[in-house]
């Protein structure tokens, strides 16, 4: 199961630009995404998993915004602003923030900001996934084959942890360039192929990372249930 499956994110932006690649990104990397423009709005919406709040709203300061929320809603609030004073940062945690980025970011920082709060507020959620004889540990980022540690470069993991959040669902080439390199991504396709190849012969199972021509790639069927512990 993705661990991204069933989770709402509320995006606070009241730039459309920004707004709009934001809710762009987490869509493609699974999350249900509800994207609105003033600290109002924010307010009203329902109560979702994640928050990333924008302080500099043009209705209410996202400071208050974010002090409401808190009292109303128990999601994870993630401070998403330009200002990177210590005082601004310390102001938003102090009245409920749960982890605060600083503009501009990228959407590898931002997925992993994510986890990191899901993980704080939701202690026993899996932080590995197994996939028969594949074990990939979330957290510490180790991935191993049958108790064997494989050593990956970042890439390489990022490209198997794409995969391996919803084994057997094919993800397009665009999508794994997206999370595993960067969200504007606009080299050629082919330096995927590279490190699928490599990353096929590190973890030496066949048939565990299937092409599916015309549409992307997948983990194949392997011998025991995917599970998640």
């Amino acid at each position: 199961m993705s661990t991204a499956e069933g989770l709402r994110v509320l995006v606070v932006e009241d730039d459309r630009g920004i707004a709009e690649s934001l809710v762009r990104g987490l869509r493609q990397s699974g999350y249900a995404v509800q994207g609105v423009r003033t600290g109002r709005e924010a307010l009203s919406a329902p109560s979702p998993d994640v928050v990333l709040l924008d302080l500099g709203l043009p209705d209410i300061d996202g400071v208050e915004v974010c002090r409401r929320l808190r009292v109303r809603s128990d999601a994870a609030i993630i401070a998403v602003t330009a200002r990177g004073e210590e005082a601004d940062r310390v102001v938003a945690l102090d009245e409920g923030a749960d982890d605060y980025l600083v503009k501009p970011f990228g959407l590898a920082e931002l997925l992993a900001r994510i986890r990191a709060v899901l993980r704080r507020r939701r202690p026993s959620e899996p932080e590995s996934v197994r996939h028969g004889p594949l074990t990939i540990d979330l957290r510490t980022r180790q991935v191993s084959v049958d108790g064997r540690g494989i050593a990956l470069t970042p890439k390489e993991f990022g490209i198997l942890e794409c995969l391996a959040a919803d084994p057997g669902r094919v993800v397009s080439r665009q999508q794994i360039l997206e999370r595993a390199w960067d969200a504007h991504w606009y080299g050629p396709t082919k330096v995927l192929d590279v490190h699928i190849a490599a990353l096929r012969r590190k973890l030496g199972v066949p048939g565990l990372i299937e092409t599916v021509y015309g549409h992307g790639f997948r983990l194949g069927p392997v011998q025991g249930p995917p599970e998640q512990s």
